[in-house]
């Protein structure tokens, strides 16, 4: 039987470039990750997707960022075995410890869980780069912050993707929490996750666009909200999320570059909420915005 191949992207990028093309590549490619040049301050990013589908969609996207940015990176194209690149997969996704509580692990990893943590599984193939991106273990750790203060009842995971977050506020409070995802790929492999942990009858996957989403709507307000998403998306949704958010209740963001962290925080300021936290984790930052007000307000839960 022939070898499977996919097709694999790599571009390299100026830090201020780096959210587009990775917006630009997330929309079409099975996965991508990306890593920072240190010595050089630039951004490089690798993405694999079928052989041969989407190339309009892709060729579309590419030419989206490049206008929003003005940057034209050089993007290299080849082909990878489909075994071999899911064994580099799991080779980069060793069990990652992170803060005081969890562990989060791939299937590939069989070794007893480790005592006194909570073990978050993922299917290796499919959550590629999430166990170990800076701004997934910065809201893990954010999430530590909140475990002790309190017990939120009504939890949004909006972007969930891998669906890390929403099974993390599942084990820790073994409440319901609503998982959605622009993309339908995101929530099938969020509900397969969940299956994996037990607690898909605690985690409700949902496809949404944000916070239009009647269903999102109807369960508000929230008492803890996830968005691990990006900082333009971010801003954009801040007073949809102040709108939201229960009185007294938090919002956990990422998926922003240190240096957009006050960009964000200004956003949130003008929608009422105040900063609790800010987290950082490698160039990246998780803030922790709380809703000041105090009065009342019921809703029914999901």
């Amino acid at each position: 039987m022939a070898a499977e191949f996919l097709d694999s992207i790599t571009l390299t990028v100026p830090a201020d470039a780096l959210e587009a093309f990775e917006t630009a590549l997330g929309s079409v490619c099975r996965a991508v990750s990306f890593f920072h040049d240190e010595e050089n301050d630039l951004w490089n990013i690798s993405a694999v997707k079928e052989r041969g589908a989407d190339e309009d969609s892709l060729a579309a996207a590419l030419a989206m960022a490049e206008l929003l940015t003005g940057f034209t990176p050089a993007v290299e194209r080849s082909l990878v075995p489909a075994g071999g690149w899911l064994g580099r997969t799991k080779l980069s996704f060793p069990e990652q410890i992170i803060g005081k509580k969890f562990a989060v692990r791939g299937t590939h990893i069989t070794n007893p869980p480790l005592p006194g943590r909570l073990t978050l599984v993922l299917d290796a193939g499919l959550a590629f780069g999430s166990g170990e991106h800076h701004s997934t273990r910065g809201c893990l750790l954010a999430l530590e912050f909140v475990a002790r203060r309190g017990r939120p009842r009504r939890i949004l995971d909006l972007g969930t993707g891998s669906g890390v977050l929403a099974i993390a506020s599942a084990k820790v409070w073994r409440r319901g929490v609503l998982a959605t995802d622009i993309d339908a790929r995101a929530v099938r492999v969020a509900r397969a996750n969940g299956k994996l942990n037990g607690v898909h009858n605690l985690v409700h996957t949902l496809k949404a666009d944000g916070w239009m989403n009647p269903l999102i709507q109807k369960a508000a307000p929230y008492d803890l909200v996830f968005a691990n998403i990006l900082a333009r998306p971010l801003c954009a949704m801040a007073h949809h999320l102040a709108a939201h958010l229960a009185p007294g209740g938090t919002a956990i963001l990422s998926g922003l570059l240190s240096g957009q962290a006050n960009w964000v925080i200004s956003a949130h300021r003008r929608a009422g909420l105040v900063l609790l936290s800010k987290l950082l984790e490698g160039a990246w930052t998780t803030l922790i915005m709380r809703n000041p007000r105090q009065s009342e307000k019921k809703s029914s839960a999901f």
